[in-house]
């Protein structure tokens, strides 16, 4: 799950999502949130310029608040797609 934030003139502070199976490289240094659900990391966590040193579960339940059902299916699905890439990569 990464996150980016942006500040509107009026001084209020958006935030867009996107969920992927696998980062780009633009996403270290565009987004300001990167979750691992499959890992249950924390990639990156920087708001405003400031580094911001929260645990995976500590940031699952505020982000649980925002997107309760978007975190119970990352929840549910993530370590599903992890297991089966996992058995992808013995068959070779």
């Amino acid at each position: 799950m990464c996150l980016t934030f942006f500040r509107k003139p009026g001084g209020q502070i958006d935030e867009q999502l996107v969920v992927r199976k696998a980062l780009k490289k633009s996403d270290g240094s565009t987004c300001h949130v990167i979750m691992d659900f499959a890992t249950r990391t924390v990639e990156k966590c920087v708001v405003e310029g400031q580094k911001i040193n929260k645990t995976f579960d500590e940031l699952v339940e505020y982000y649980r608040k925002v997107y309760p059902s978007l975190v119970t299916q990352l929840e549910r699905d993530a370590p599903i797609s992890l297991k089966a890439q996992q058995d992808k990569k013995k068959k070779f």
